[in-house]
């Protein structure tokens, strides 16, 4: 995507003292693969493919919206770390208390009710994969304890690798499959044309798949994971929108290849699957059905890649803007991205402390179910961040808290306002639709 800044274009020139490079290059991607990686998980799989099983390649240019309004979003996330040297929540907190209160109700509801998802979403394939080793809950701890060891013991750079490991295999299955399933190439050009589909509620099917594609906090975490590549000025400020560019390409990829397997293998044969990690393993059926036992096997593997890709980089980014979010509580009145960048922030108590709330608390939910109560709230703390995350971004980046240079221009402006007022009519559905009644 283009410059979205409006502003003096960067030169790529690194500042004194800086080793920021002087162009982009291929070379020196990497958080871009992480965000991409990690907001893609198996929820957001299982949309597309009900999107392409109940309206074919008509919502193609949906997903492709959706991956250019997270690309604004991330750039914005990006341009705040690398042009202030600060941190989002620094950011978040010079704006008033009340994103304190936020993010410190939403980090302990959110984190505890999505350890179990993400724990649970892991296990299912290897469930799958291996039936006779032992129970869904028992995958579950195991992935979730895999995870906080891994998260634990490793940097940013090894994180990065493993991430990258596991996205070149979710690319390969998502690609394999959409090959394998022979996409109609015409009607998916005509896909690209913005068409609702002639169905009740339409419009709010279609800006749910526009603002499920890939991410929630995670593009939030974007930001954390440019300091901790070692990124800590505007030099490298081309550097990272090459970056953002190739994560939603891969996101774009991963949401077209997977509404190609709904439009054709479901569409085509009236098949409906069910939401939620239920209807991959509906589809791995499906598959091994019609294309034999390896397929099936393969897609088990994706499906693993994809949801345990989701499971380390929220225990690594979220357990990182935790530790952030305490430090400036405990006086650090100015969070520095050169913290991020040293490794210090992964190795402090905070982050560690959240990464066992992460893993240890939730496993209680596998074997007692999600509680009803605390599940609406969870709905609706994970509807309001989006907006909550556009408009602060929009405040930040128009403000004289960012280098005049660096701050919004036009386009930028349009794009942010545009995810805000998305996400706010999907939050104000979100809210709506809770059984309130049964509340309380």
């Amino acid at each position: 995507m283009a410059d979205t800044t409006g502003n003096i274009p960067d030169t790529g020139a690194p500042l004194a003292g800086d080793p920021a490079p002087r162009r982009s290059s291929w070379r020196h991607i990497g958080p871009g693969i992480v965000v991409a990686a990690t907001g893609v998980g198996a929820g957001d799989l299982v949309a597309t493919l009900i999107a392409g099983s109940n309206f074919g390649y008509t919502l193609l240019w949906a997903a492709v919206v959706g991956c250019l309004v997270k690309i604004s979003l991330a750039e914005a996330c990006g341009r705040w770390h690398l042009s202030t040297g600060r941190t989002l929540f620094d950011g978040w907190a010079s704006l008033g208390r009340w994103t304190t209160w936020f993010f410190a109700v939403y980090a302990v509801i959110w984190g505890f009710v999505y350890g179990a998802a993400a724990m649970s979403s892991s296990a299912l394939p290897l469930q799958a994969l291996f039936p006779d080793v032992m129970d869904l809950e028992w995958w579950g701890i195991a992935c979730g304890l895999v995870g906080l060891v891994f998260v634990w013991f490793n940097k940013y750079s090894v994180f990065e690798k493993v991430m990258t490991v596991l996205v070149g295999v979710m690319f390969v299955v998502t690609v394999y499959l959409a090959v394998r399933v022979t996409p109609n190439l015409g009607d998916a050009f005509a896909g690209l044309l913005p068409v609702l589909p002639d169905e009740e509620d339409s419009v709010l099917n279609t800006l749910g798949l526009i603002g499920g594609v890939g991410g929630t906090i995670t593009l939030a975490a974007y930001g954390y994971w440019v300091n901790a590549k070692g990124w800590t000025s505007s030099g490298w400020m081309k550097v990272m929108r090459l970056d953002n560019r190739v994560a939603y390409l891969t996101t774009g990829v991963f949401v077209v290849a997977m509404l190609f397997v709904g439009a054709e293998l479901l569409h085509s044969a009236n098949v409906a699957i069910a939401g939620g990690d239920k209807g991959l393993m509906q589809l791995g059926d499906i598959l091994e059905e019609e294309y034999g036992t390896a397929t099936g096997k393969l897609f088990l593997i994706g499906f693993f890649a994809t949801s345990f890709t989701s499971l380390i980089g929220v225990w690594h980014g979220v357990s990182l803007m935790f530790a952030d979010f305490l430090a400036r509580q405990r006086g650090e009145r100015e969070a520095r991205g050169d913290e991020l960048a040293s490794g210090r922030r992964e190795r402090s108590w905070a982050f560690r402390a959240y990464l066992l709330w992460l893993t240890f608390p939730p496993m209680v939910l596998l074997f007692q179910g999600q509680p009803f109560r605390l599940i609406i709230i969870y709905g609706v703390l994970g509807a309001a961040f989006m907006p909550f995350l556009a408009l602060t971004l929009m405040w930040l980046l128009n403000s004289s808290r960012t280098p005049r240079e660096w701050r919004n221009g036009p386009l930028s402006n349009t794009m942010l306002a545009l995810a805000g007022l998305l996400f706010l009519v999907l939050c104000v559905k979100q809210v709506w639709d809770q059984p309130w009644a049964d509340f309380f």
